[in-house]
């Protein structure tokens, strides 16, 4: 049943009708949609609409298709209907008869769909929040395990200090912690409720249109009609906030593609989460974190859709806003997932202690301590820092590491250093120093882990 027709005098052509309909994706939002047309049968009854048997009847028949419906949502995709609001009308016709033609009195699809969309993004970011608190709980426990587990950090992929395991997996925990707030950000911005702006000049009856917000469980009520209709902000802020949380999944992943590679060798990944080659039987690859990579540029081209489609569409509602929901759709649904796989690769993951130790010791990662200890000497610190790469260049031909050097190899650089300089130059005395809020002092490691876990508990 189409839910318009009487203007038109010929079938629309079947090319068509598969062209335009909307059912085969919409029908997710058929919960939201029942929801929205409870809420809409209390505000039309309110202004005398429906009487209070009507309204009972109307509400009884909703809530029986909603059940009906939350037993397999996914059967509606190929109901034959144009979209799930001509789908929901027809299941409730056949419910109630005539009366279920009145529940649209007053009401357009434009502000329906508006309203379905925002109800189903606000329990999307609900499902999206628990899954990044997952991961982030996931992460704490392999930070806590190994907060001591000392490996190099990298600057342009090149061995720069010693960080350890512990202070790597918490930069991750910072990052989507702020994915988390930016999920709450798009909640607060989309909690407004457009139903009751019909189709773009407002409804022709006299609803509260702020009591109908809360009944659905929206902040308030937005307040012009046309941009009711018309707004997608919420869908780019979803996707925005999925692409953002995507590229930080895909640097984690490619992290430990490279920490998992031969050449590093610094973690072991589960069987759960590698496979296999067809051709070389010894080979475990990395899958699960190539498709995380792999699916971030899916992500970040729904948002670029969705801004193409949005430019310079005129006001209010045009068709072209239909396509705002398979992208978002497909979007949040990788996002989701890919959260939900990195919490799995974290669950078996190995860490070589004693290969990423070895590896944290060479390549003069304890420079930057040797000129830190010519400036306590007195040497200004550019000249501290020329000093110490002659000692480098010294040290690469010899074959030697820093701590390896003779005090009087190192005379030969700067006659102020002496015996004194060994013990700066252990991995142990680098860590230590780094005590300011935020360092890879194991103690402040351990400060960063307990705060985190008490944040996420207070959420």
């Amino acid at each position: 049943m189409a839910l318009w027709g009487g203007r038109f005098t010929e079938e629309a052509d079947v090319r068509f009708k598969a062209f335009n309909d909307s059912l085969v994706f919409d029908y997710r939002m058929a919960i939201e949609d029942i929801e929205g047309s409870i809420g809409w049968a209390k505000a039309i009854n309110s202004v005398g609409i429906i009487t209070d048997d009507e309204l009972v009847q109307l509400t009884k028949a909703l809530q029986e298709l909603l059940f009906e419906v939350e037993k397999d949502i996914h059967a509606i995709a190929h109901a034959g209907f144009e979209d799930i609001h001509s789908y929901v009308e027809s299941k409730l016709i056949d419910k109630v008869g005539d009366l279920g033609k009145k529940l649209h009195t007053g009401r357009s699809r434009n502000d329906q769909v508006a309203t379905d969309l925002k109800l189903w993004c606000k329990a999307q970011i609900k499902i999206l929040q628990q899954s990044i608190t997952s991961l982030e709980s996931r992460l704490i426990q392999v930070a806590e395990a190994n907060y001591d587990v000392v490996m190099p950090g990298y600057t342009h992929l090149q061995r720069a200090q010693p960080v350890t395991f512990g202070h790597w997996v918490m930069a991750y925990v910072e990052m989507l912690d702020r994915d988390y707030i930016r999920l709450t950000n798009a909640l607060n911005l989309l909690d407004t409720c457009p139903l009751g702006s019909a189709a773009l000049a407002g409804t022709a009856y006299p609803i509260d249109r702020e009591a109908l917000a809360k009944d659905l469980g929206f902040r308030r009520a937005t307040r012009n009609s046309l941009d009711s209709v018309s707004d997608r902000d919420h869908v780019c802020e979803l996707l925005n906030v999925a692409s953002i949380s995507m590229m930080h999944l895909s640097r984690m992943a490619e992290d430990l593609i490279i920490y998992n590679s031969g050449e590093a060798a610094f973690v072991e990944l589960s069987d759960k989460v590698t496979s296999g080659s067809s051709l070389m039987p010894q080979k475990k690859n990395p899958d699960a974190l190539e498709l995380i990579r792999g699916k971030s540029g899916r992500v970040f081209g729904h948002l670029t859709g969705i801004l193409a489609t949005l430019k310079a569409l005129p006001l209010a509602y045009n068709k072209d806003m239909q396509e705002d929901k398979e992208g978002l759709f497909d979007a949040l649904d990788t996002w989701h997932n890919s959260l939900d796989m990195m919490s799995l690769v974290f669950e078996g993951i190995k860490i070589r202690k004693e290969r990423v130790l070895s590896a944290a010791k060479g390549g003069y990662a304890n420079a930057t301590e040797l000129a830190d200890y010519l400036v306590s000497k007195g040497i200004p610190f550019r000249e501290a820092h020329h000093i110490v790469g002659e000692c480098v260049v010294y040290a690469i031909a010899q074959g030697k590491a820093l701590e390896e050097m003779s005090v009087a190899e190192f005379k030969m650089f700067n006659d102020r250093i002496g015996d004194d300089v060994y013990p700066i130059l252990e991995i142990d005395s680098i860590l230590k120093k780094r005590c300011a809020l935020g360092g890879v002092n194991l103690t402040r490691i351990k400060e960063a882990i307990a705060f985190m876990k008490e944040h996420i508990a207070n959420r």
